[in-house]
C-alpha cells in the first residue's frame, strides 16, 4: 500500500491541467465518427525517406516486437496475457516504414485490412490515444512513400483521427501529447478541406507550445532519457519532412524555422550521449532497439538538410539537461548531474543521480542497469532503483522515491555542479530525509589513461555503497589487496585500485534490450567513514597498479 505521504509527495508536483485532464478523460465517452474520409490534399513538395527500423512483420499476421513473437491470427489484437507495452507495440504498425518494407507489401496490406475488421471503433488497446497517434503517422508515412491506398483505409484513418481529436492526453502531457499533436498535423496535411484544416491548426497550436518546453536549450528532450530523446528527434525530423511535402505555400514557415533551429542541437546531444560502440547511455528509461539508431537518424537529418557538429574531445557540459560527456585518453565517460526530469512528469525517471557510464575505445566498461520492462512489478522497481546504477546508495535506499511503474515521490536535486578542464564535481540531496540529512558528493578526475572517482556521503550515520556495474561480457577479478581487474576473456580491459573503502564483488543484472537481461558482475565499494575512492586505469597501465 502506498502511504499518504508518498502519494502527496508525488501528486503535489502535478499541473492543474493534468488533474482536470484526468477527470475529463475518464468521464468523456465520445462516440466514433464514421463519416467518409475527407478528400486527399494535393501536395506540392517532396516527401523524403524517413528513418527506418528492423522489420517486425515476420510472416502473415506474425509480429516480433520487443523481442517477443506475437501471432495476431492466433492471439487476436488484444491478448490479455500479453503486457500492455507489448499490446501497444502490436498496434503501432512500425513495419510499414521498416527496412525493405516493400518486400512485405502483401502481408502489410492484409494486416491493415485485418486490423480494421477486428478493432471496432473506440474499443480496445488499439484505440487508446498513444497507439492511435503512432499508427496514424505510420499509415500516412506508408501512403506518402508510394503504397497503393484503399478507400476503406482512408475512412478508418479519418475515424481514428476524429477519435484522437477528442481524446488528447492532457492528463499525461509530455511525449504523449506531443505525438497526439504530431498525428493531427500529419492527418491535417494529408487530407484536405475544413475538417483537415482544423486538425492541422489544432496540432500546430499544441506543438507551438510544447516544442519550446519539451526541447531544452541544449537540445535535450526534457524527460532526460536518450531513448525518448531519439524518439523525439525522429518526431521533429518527421515534422520537418511534413512541412517540406506540404510545399512552399505552407502557412507554417515560422513553425518550420523553429523546428529547424532545434534539430541540430538535438542531434548533437544524441551524438554526445551515445557510446563509441553506437549504444545510448542508459540513463532513466532507456533500452537499445526501440528508437531508430543514431546512424539512421543522422542519415534522415542529412536528407532534410540538417547540419550538426560531432562530439569533441575534452569535457562537454550540457547545462540545461544536466549531462556531461568527457572524452580523453581513448576513453568516453557519460556523467549524470541532472535532475530526474520534469517535476510534473517523472514517469520515466530512475533513481540514478550522479551515476555515470564509461567506455574505453569502442568497448563499454561500466554501464547502468538499463530497462527491460515496464509495468508495476518488483523487477521494474529494481531496475529503477539506485543500486542498479553506477552511483552511491545510502542505507540501501533509493536517491529518489521511485514507486509503482511510473511514479516518483521525493526527488533528488543536483547541487554545486562544477566543471573544470580535467574534472567534474557535484552533489545531491536525495537522502536528506535520512538521519543526519546526508549529502552524496562525487568527484570525477580525468587523467591520462585513468579515471579517479571519489565519493563522500556525509554525515556518515548510515552505511553507504558505491556500485560499479560491468558491461555484459566482462568479468571482475580480485588480484591482491585493494586491486581488481576487469577482464574480457583473457584480456585485461581495466585495472581498479580501491584507494579508500572496502570492495567486494556482487552479482547483478543488466537489460540488453526490452525483454532481455543477462547476469553481470558489479564491484561494490563500501565507504569508510563516509568516504570512498576508486581509480580506473587502462591502456598500457592496465596490468599495473599506479600509486
Amino acid at each position: 500500500m502506498t502511504s499518504a505521504a508518498t502519494l502527496w509527495r508525488t501528486v503535489r508536483h502535478l499541473r492543474a491541467k493534468q488533474i482536470f485532464g484526468r477527470v475529463s478523460f475518464r468521464l468523456s465517452r465520445p462516440k466514433p465518427d464514421l463519416r467518409p474520409a475527407p478528400a486527399r490534399r494535393r501536395l506540392a513538395g517532396t516527401w523524403h525517406q524517413p528513418a527506418t527500423r528492423e522489420p517486425s512483420l515476420i510472416g502473415p499476421g506474425r509480429l516480433r516486437v520487443l523481442n517477443e513473437d506475437y501471432d495476431v491470427e492466433r492471439q487476436g489484437w488484444d491478448d490479455p496475457s500479453a503486457s500492455k507495452l507489448l499490446r501497444y507495440n502490436v498496434h503501432y504498425f512500425e513495419d510499414l516504414i521498416a527496412r525493405a518494407s516493400k518486400d512485405r507489401d502483401a502481408w502489410q496490406r492484409a494486416l491493415v485490412d485485418g486490423w480494421i475488421v477486428a478493432n471496432p471503433p473506440g474499443a480496445g488497446t488499439g484505440w487508446e490515444p498513444y497507439p492511435v497517434s503512432l499508427r496514424v503517422v505510420n499509415w500516412i508515412k506508408w501512403f506518402l512513400g508510394g503504397s497503393q491506398v484503399e478507400a476503406s483505409w482512408l475512412d478508418s484513418l479519418a475515424a481514428q483521427v476524429r477519435w484522437l481529436r477528442r481524446r488528447l492526453e492532457y492528463h499525461l502531457l509530455g511525449n504523449h501529447l506531443f505525438v497526439n499533436a504530431k498525428a493531427l498535423m500529419f492527418a491535417g496535411v494529408y487530407f484536405d478541406g475544413p475538417e483537415a484544416q482544423e486538425w492541422l491548426e489544432a496540432g500546430a497550436a499544441i506543438l507551438e507550445r510544447e516544442v519550446p518546453e519539451q526541447i531544452l536549450a541544449d537540445g535535450a528532450q526534457f524527460e532526460l532519457s536518450p531513448m525518448y530523446h531519439a524518439l523525439a528527434l525522429e518526431d521533429v525530423l518527421d515534422l520537418l519532412n511534413l512541412c517540406a511535402v506540404e510545399g512552399a505555400a505552407s502557412q507554417r514557415m515560422a513553425f518550420r524555422a523553429n523546428l529547424a533551429r532545434r534539430t541540430g542541437p538535438m542531434l548533437e546531444w544524441l551524438r554526445a550521449m551515445t557510446h563509441p560502440d553506437g549504444t545510448p547511455g542508459l540513463f532513466n528509461d532507456c533500452a537499445p532497439g526501440i528508437a531508430a539508431d543514431l546512424p539512421e537518424l543522422e542519415a534522415y537529418a542529412a536528407r532534410l538538410g540538417v547540419v550538426a557538429s560531432c562530439p569533441r574531445d575534452g569535457i562537454v557540459h550540457f547545462p540545461a539537461s544536466g549531462y556531461i560527456r568527457a572524452a580523453w585518453s581513448g576513453a568516453t565517460a557519460l556523467v549524470d548531474v541532472a535532475r530526474i526530469g520534469p517535476d510534473y512528469l517523472p514517469g520515466h525517471a530512475h533513481a540514478d543521480t550522479l551515476s555515470f557510464e564509461l567506455s574505453v575505445g569502442a568497448r563499454r566498461l561500466l554501464v547502468n542497469g538499463g530497462t527491460s520492462l515496464y509495468g508495476t512489478g518488483p523487477e521494474r522497481l529494481r531496475e529503477r532503483g539506485t543500486a542498479a546504477h553506477n552511483t552511491v546508495a545510502i542505507a540501501e535506499q533509493n536517491s529518489s522515491e521511485v514507486w509503482s511503474g511510473f511514479r516518483v515521490g521525493r526527488r533528488a536535486r543536483p547541487l554545486n555542479v562544477e566543471v573544470t578542464t580535467d574534472g567534474v564535481t557535484a552533489a545531491h540531496d536525495g537522502y536528506r530525509y535520512l538521519r543526519g540529512r546526508p549529502l552524496h558528493r562525487r568527484r570525477w578526475q580525468f587523467a591520462p589513461a585513468s579515471l579517479l572517482v571519489e565519493d563522500e556521503a556525509l554525515p556518515a550515520r548510515q552505511s553507504a555503497i558505491a556500485r560499479f556495474h560491468l558491461a555484459p561480457g566482462l568479468s571482475l577479478a580480485h588480484v591482491a589487496d585493494a586491486h581488481w581487474q576487469v577482464r574480457a576473456g583473457d584480456d585485461v580491459a581495466c585495472a581498479i585500485e580501491i584507494i579508500e573503502g572496502e570492495a567486494s564483488r556482487e552479482s547483478a543484472s543488466h537489460a540488453t534490450a526490452f525483454g532481455r537481461t543477462v547476469l553481470t558482475d558489479c564491484l561494490a565499494v563500501r565507504l569508510r567513514e563516509g568516504r570512498g575512492s576508486a581509480r580506473f586505469t587502462w591502456g598500457n597501465d592496465a596490468n599495473t597498479f599506479p600509486h
